[in-house]
C-alpha cells in the first residue's frame, strides 16, 4: 500500500538528526530503534516525519494521547494558561487551574471512591505514582510486603520494577495473573481464573506460604506491556473480595486503562470493583507530563512530605488534563471505543482465520493485542498452544512502517502486536489501519517463509 508523502521539511534532514541521536543517545533507548521516525507534525492519529513521509499513529505515546496528536481543545486550555500570565511551576500549591482538575477528575472516577477520596500529586511519570502508592499503603498499615502479578508492569523506578513481571530477588510475592490463551493452568476460561482466586486465597491464608505480611495488592485491570491481556470480571471481583477480607488495600494501576481507553472511563468500572487506590498517569495529562494517586481518606495517614516532587504541579498538563476528561467524559468517547474496539477486534479475528501465525486476537476498548505464534513449531507448554513468533511481530513491525503504520510489541516474549490508536479514531480510519495492518502482516509471513533478513542496526 503507498504511503501518503508531502514536502520534505529538509531534504534529508531526518537522516542526520537520526544520525546523531544514535552517536550521543543512550544505549537504552528503547522507542528510536524499532521506529526510526523524525516528527515534526502532528494531528489526531497522524505523525508528519522530516522526511515527508506520514504515518497512522497506533502507538498513541505509549497510550497516553486520548485525543490523538494536538487536539484544539488541548492546545486551547494550554494556551489560555500561558496567555493568561498565570505561573507554570509552583510545587504544590493550590491553584485555580489544579482546582478545575481535580473537580474534573472527581466527576470521572468511580462513586465509591469518589464520595470518600484523598489525591496525591506525584512526580510526572507514571511510576513516579506506583511508587507512591506502595508507600501510601505500607505506612497506612504498617506491612512491608507487597502482592504484584506475573506478567504485569508498573514502571522503571526500584519500586515500580519490584512490583514488575520481569523482576527477580525482591521481595514482591507474585501471584498467577488469569489468561484465556496461555492459562497458567492449562484450562483457561472461568476454570482457570477460578483456580488463581483459589491459590491467591490459599496461599494468604497458609501459615507456611512465605508471604510477607501484605501492605497491598497491586494489578492492572488489563496488562498492557504483559500482552494486553484483560482481567476476567469475575476474578477482578474475586480479588476485591479477598482483599477486602484480609484488610489488604487494593490499588487498581489505571495509568494505561484509564480514561476511556478501554470501553469505560475506568477499567475497573467493568467489573463493578472500587479499589482502595488508583494509579492514573498517561492520558490525564492531555498529552503533558501528570500523575496522580487517588486513594480512600482513610489511608491518608502519611506525615507531611513523606512523598513529594518537585514537578508535581505541572499547570499545562492540569489545564490539559481537564480539557481531555471533559472532552472524553461529554462525548461519551469511551462508549465510543467499547464499540469501535469490538467491531476491530472482530475484523482482526476474520484475518486470524486465514493466517495461522496469528494465535490471538484480544483486548477491551481500543486497547487491542494480537499475538503472533509459529504455527509449524511443536507447542512447548500444557496449554497445547503454537510457541509465540517473536521475530516474526518484529517483521510485522517493520512492515507497518514502511506502510505508514506504526504500532508497538509487547506480551511475555514480545510477539504481541499492540494497537493504542487514540479514542477520536474514526470508521475509515479504522479500516485504513486494519489493512495496511492485513498487508504488513502478508509481507511479513512471506518473508518468514524466505528466511530471515537482516537485523536493523540503527
Amino acid at each position: 500500500m503507498a504511503v501518503t508523502r508531502s514536502a520534505p521539511v529538509a531534504p534529508a534532514a531526518h537522516e542526520g538528526i537520526l544520525r546523531r541521536q544514535s552517536l550521543r543517545e543512550s544505549a537504552a533507548r528503547t522507542y528510536a530503534r524499532s521506529l526510526p521516525v523524525v516528527p515534526v507534525r502532528a494531528k489526531g492519529l497522524t505523525i508528519e516525519g522530516a522526511d515527508g513521509r506520514r504515518y497512522l499513529d497506533c502507538l498513541s505515546g505509549a497510550g497516553a494521547l486520548a485525543l490523538g496528536h494536538n487536539h484544539p481543545v488541548v492546545l486551547e486550555a494550554i494556551r489560555k494558561v500561558i496567555d493568561s500570565g498565570a505561573p507554570l511551576h509552583v510545587l504544590d500549591l493550590a491553584t485555580p487551574v489544579k482546582d478545575a482538575f481535580v473537580t474534573e477528575l472527581y466527576a470521572t472516577l468511580p462513586p465509591g471512591l469518589a464520595d470518600d477520596a484523598r489525591i496525591q500529586f506525584c512526580g510526572p511519570a507514571g511510576t513516579d505514582a506506583v511508587e507512591a502508592a506502595i508507600k501510601l499503603v505500607r505506612v497506612a498499615t504498617g506491612r512491608s510486603g507487597l502482592l504484584a502479578f506475573t506478567g504485569a508492569y508498573h514502571g522503571m523506578t526500584a519500586g515500580a520494577l519490584a512490583a514488575s513481571g520481569g523482576a527477580s530477588e525482591v521481595k514482591v510475592t507474585r501471584l498467577p495473573f488469569p489468561q484465556e490463551y496461555r492459562c497458567p493452568f492449562g484450562v483457561g476460561g472461568a476454570v482457570g481464573a477460578e483456580l488463581g482466586a483459589r491459590w491467591t486465597e490459599s496461599l494468604l491464608d497458609d501459615p507456611c506460604g512465605g508471604v510477607a505480611a501484605p501492605a497491598g495488592m497491586l494489578l492492572e485491570p488489563v496488562q498492557g506491556e504483559g500482552g494486553v491481556l484483560p482481567a476476567p470480571d469475575v476474578w477482578l471481583r474475586r480479588m476485591r473480595a479477598i482483599t477486602e477480607a484480609r484488610s489488604i488495600p487494593l490499588i487498581a494501576d489505571e495509568v494505561q486503562t484509564g480514561v476511556g481507553r478501554t470501553g469505560a472511563f475506568w477499567a475497573v468500572e467493568h467489573s463493578g470493583v472500587v479499589p482502595d487506590v488508583m494509579v492514573l498517569s498517561k492520558a490525564i495529562g492531555g498529552s503533558l507530563p501528570l500523575a496522580v494517586i487517588v486513594y480512600r481518606s482513610a489511608l491518608d495517614v502519611w506525615p507531611p512530605g513523606t512523598h513529594a516532587g518537585t514537578f508535581r504541579g505541572n499547570q499545562l498538563a492540569m489545564a490539559a488534563g481537564a480539557a481531555t476528561l471533559a472532552y472524553v467524559r461529554e462525548n461519551r468517547l469511551a462508549d465510543r471505543a467499547a464499540e469501535l474496539g469490538a467491531r476491530m477486534r472482530a475484523s482482526l479475528r476474520e484475518l486470524a482465520a486465514a493466517h495461522p501465525s496469528v494465535g490471538d486476537v484480544r483486548g477491551r476498548g481500543l486497547m487491542i493485542g494480537v499475538e503472533l505464534v509459529d504455527p509449524e513449531a511443536t507447542a512447548h507448554d500444557d496449554t497445547r498452544r503454537p510457541p509465540p513468533a517473536p521475530a516474526l511481530a518484529a517483521a510485522v513491525r517493520r512492515e507497518c512502517l514502511d506502510r505508514g503504520l506504526i504500532i508497538e510489541l509487547g506480551g511475555r516474549h514480545s510477539a504481541v502486536v499492540r494497537l493504542l490508536p487514540p479514542l477520536t479514531l474514526t470508521d475509515e480510519q479504522a479500516v485504513a489501519v486494519l489493512d495496511r495492518f492485513a498487508d504488513a502482516l502478508a509481507a511479513a509471513e512471506s518473508g518468514a517463509r524466505r528466511g530471515p533478513a537482516a537485523a536493523p542496526t540503527s
